[in-house]
């Protein structure tokens, strides 16, 4: 049977998604993004930006806190609930610290009190775009390993997970009762299916796919 697992295609064009009852912000934001090549979409109300908005794309939210409906934080909660990974900078012409607080626990990249400068909310907006794609990055490294590891036997599989704790292959041997020699075989499949030439490579990539990783037995 194919396998059914394929990596997702990333959006090339990152997207700032400006949530703002204020009609005259959202204007300003969005020329503003967009004098900085950045692709920006406004919306008035939380309701409204989860009609349209596919957060599957790349990019970030720019959300005011006080909200028609759903508050700023209230959403945050939501999308964080859906899912959604995608980083928030909070706006606020009333903030105070515990609002603060509670956006940034929440994985908020910044809390900006109006008015800010521009160049306050384009470094926001920059940061977030970096946490955005290294996500991505790690998220595609992630899909691509775990490809790799769809193609090792069960056994293979118990071998690979003796050897990232540091196992030599005599061990692994009494632990799995199999003999050295059924060990060198599986060992040598298993460094060819992951790709990787060394055991510190396999260690990396057995933690990014989130095999459990024992000190080595002394």
């Amino acid at each position: 049977m194919p396998n059914q697992r394929k990596l997702q295609r990333e959006p090339s064009e990152p997207v700032v998604f400006i949530v703002d009852d204020d009609l005259s912000m959202r204007e300003a934001l969005v020329d503003l993004f967009r004098s900085m090549k950045f692709d920006a979409q406004a919306f008035e109300s939380a309701a409204a930006l989860m009609e349209v908005a596919s957060f599957n794309s790349p990019g970030c939210i720019v959300l005011d806190v006080r909200l028609p409906g759903l508050s700023g934080l209230d959403f945050q909660t939501q999308l964080e609930r859906l899912g959604c990974k995608m980083p928030i900078v909070f706006m606020t012409g009333f903030g105070d610290i515990p609002m603060s607080v509670r956006a940034m626990k929440a994985g908020a990249v910044d809390f900006l009190t109006k008015p800010f400068k521009d160049q306050d909310i384009l470094d926001a907006v920059a940061a977030a775009m970096e946490r955005d794609a290294a996500r991505r990055r790690q998220h595609a490294q992630s899909e691509a390993i775990a490809l790799l590891a769809e193609h090792l036997t069960p056994r293979e599989r118990e071998v690979m997970k003796a050897v990232v704790t540091g196992l030599m292959n005599k061990q692994i041997a009494h632990e799995l009762g199999i003999s050295e020699v059924t060990v060198k075989l599986h060992r040598g499949n298993v460094m060819r299916k992951m790709e990787v030439r060394s055991v510190a490579e396999l260690v990396r990539k057995a933690e990014i796919l989130g095999e459990s990783i024992r000190p080595p037995v002394s």
